[in-house]
């Protein structure tokens, strides 16, 4: 035996023992993050994936699946082989449809979504099927499944006009978004499943705010992650090291400096707040009622001081943007006296996102607000400050005493005024915050601090919080249909779409509300690489001719000048 062929069987071997993986990929796709690594390296017992995106699958819906493939391999090597993964179509195996239907059901319930996805199939004839872009995970046998939808929330759109033109969804750059999170969306997944303090979120009330079903998606967006339950502001003072996290929001009654001192020292003993304000009182059912125009007014909720000395102010205006929703209006009566309805823009709900990467909206569709204000920040010392929601291109602030009109754009010198751009919504206080009420209260209320909490008055934050401030309460609300009842939030009536409201509300609980890092895997990006559409067309027949006949003739070449080498050899 050569030395070439003991070298060869030693590697053989070594390969058996020695796990060597490297990504050579320029963005770093198959590359996990530390804090991945982290958790997965903690994994102690088996966890269960069940994949639905599979079998027959259109050619985008198939190359995410591969990618979940190669994202949950990477992760079974790292998590000491304990995730099992199944790729399994739903009902694959059952021939009685009404089985069939029972299944799909039990599916939905559990949040599986489903999409109908129509293909040509010949000149005439077309094709539907039902597929399930989800992965289902288990881990102990007590504990609820966690659905993944596979998705991306963030749907990207081809280029277009925002006054004439309807946007056209790039289905390419939406699925390789989808892929950008799968390493996020797992390990979060995985970190619910695996870690053994549940964190407590509070709903505040105390100062009018909504507790119906107006509410109602935000309690089922959070109570089977998280121990949900509601604050009385005015009973008590809220404990950081039971509460991680407070919701305060829409609140439509003035919080008295009692109030704000209870949330000033629940901030200093570490704990987070997210604020979702309506600084100004702007509803649409006002704008009804007055018969197309009103004025909106400031409902003066005294949290001003107390937010600037954290870093930001809430302007007392409100923003448009040509980028906007629509809304279902009258706009006259048809030959047989019905009243004719059209959805015309309404520059009142503009569309936000993110502009710079953060750890929240990054890679998230677009978020739909209702009449927000504008939001600036200030000089707080130590504090880190993030633009996480901002508006388009095309916007204007109307300052306070703000007009509410139907009629708000009507020419074209109105449209000339939408010129600002960026124009911050929603933003992310980081570091040690500072009282409002250092060096400002009488002794007799420094005691009472002390009696009410069992602890001192503090000046300063004993360590870093967190806070959001949203200027927009709306955005976490939901609409009430008078049929179906409570509707998700991120939608409105006659608007057939979901924005990423949901999604924005669930990153910032968990952005507060962790102390792992699982978040830097949120601002990875995979880079589409096209083809040139045009390009494959032209030159489709030579690129099957080098594809598909020069291997074949390749062969055969070496073939015949193989046979011929034999005969010059073995020939007498």
């Amino acid at each position: 035996m050569t030395l070439a062929s003991i070298l060869f069987m030693m590697v053989i071997l070594a390969s058996l023992f020695i796990s060597v993986r490297v990504d050579l990929t320029q963005d770093k796709r198959f590359t996990l993050s530390e804090s991945t690594l982290q958790l997965l390296s903690e994994v102690d017992s088996t966890i269960h994936v069940e994949v639905l995106l599979s079998g027959d699958l259109p050619a985008d819906y198939k190359k995410l699946s591969i990618a979940v493939k190669d994202i949950l391999d990477e992760f079974n090597v790292h998590a000491h082989h304990l995730i099992k993964v199944e790729f399994k179509k739903p009902a694959n195996d059952l021939n009685d449809d009404s089985l069939k239907v029972q299944l799909y059901d039990s599916l939905a319930k559990m949040g599986v979504p489903f999409e109908k996805i129509e293909s040509e199939d010949g000149a005439d004839r077309s094709t539907s099927q039902l597929i399930a872009p989800a992965a289902i995970i288990r881990y102990q046998k007590n504990q609820f499944p966690i659905v993944i939808d596979l998705r991306s929330s963030k749907k990207i759109y081809q280029q277009y006009n925002v006054i004439n033109d309807q946007p056209k969804e790039d289905i390419e750059a939406t699925r390789n978004a989808a892929e950008a999170l799968l390493e996020n969306k797992f390990i979060v997944a995985i970190d619910k499943l695996i870690r053994k303090t549940i964190p407590t979120i509070a709903y505040t009330v105390g100062n009018g705010e909504p507790t119906g079903l107006t509410v109602n998606d935000l309690g089922e967006s959070l109570r089977n992650d998280y121990r949900l339950g509601v604050f009385d502001l005015k009973q008590a003072y809220p404990d950081a090291s039971v509460i991680q996290t407070l919701l305060i929001v829409k609140p439509t009654q003035p919080f008295s400096e009692e109030d704000q001192l209870k949330l000033d020292q629940y901030v200093m003993n570490g704990g987070n707040i997210i604020w979702f304000i309506d600084k100004l009182y702007a509803e649409l059912d006002s704008l009804k009622r007055a018969e197309g125009q009103y004025t909106a007014f400031d409902r003066n909720l005294g949290l001003d001081e107390l937010l600037f000395k954290y870093g930001v102010r809430i302007n007392s205006d409100l923003l448009q943007d040509l980028n906007c929703s629509k809304i279902p209006l009258v706009v006259g009566k048809n030959p047989d006296g019905s009243v004719r309805m059209q959805r015309l823009p309404w520059p009142y709900y503009p569309f936000l996102s993110a502009r710079t990467p953060n750890p929240i909206s990054q890679n998230i569709d677009r978020v739909l607000p209702i009449f927000p204000s504008s939001i600036d920040t200030v000089m707080a010392k130590g504090i880190r400050k993030t633009i996480l929601l901002a508006s388009d291109t095309n916007s204007r602030r109307i300052s306070s005493p703000a007009i509410v009109s139907l009629a708000s754009v009507q020419s074209e010198e109105d449209l000339y005024s939408f010129n600002k751009s960026y124009v911050p919504v929603a933003v992310m206080l980081e570091g040690k915050f500072s009282s409002l009420f250092a060096n400002r209260l009488p002794q007799t209320v420094i005691d009472s601090v002390q009696r009410n909490t069992g602890k001192a008055f503090l000046p300063n934050a004993i360590k870093e919080g967190k806070q959001i401030v949203v200027a927009d309460a709306d955005i976490v609300t939901n609409e009430i249909s008078n049929t179906t009842g409570p509707m998700p939030m991120g939608m409105i009536p006659m608007e057939n779409y979901r924005f990423a409201n949901r999604e924005f509300l669930l990153n910032s609980v968990d952005y507060l509300s962790s102390d792992k890092q699982l978040f830097e895997s949120r601002n990875k990006t995979v880079v589409l690489r096209l083809l040139d559409k045009e390009k494959v067309k032209a030159q489709k027949a030579i690129w099957q001719f080098l594809n598909v006949l020069v291997p074949v003739l390749i062969v055969m070449l070496i073939g015949v000048l193989f046979q011929s080498w034999r005969k010059k050899s073995y020939s007498l």
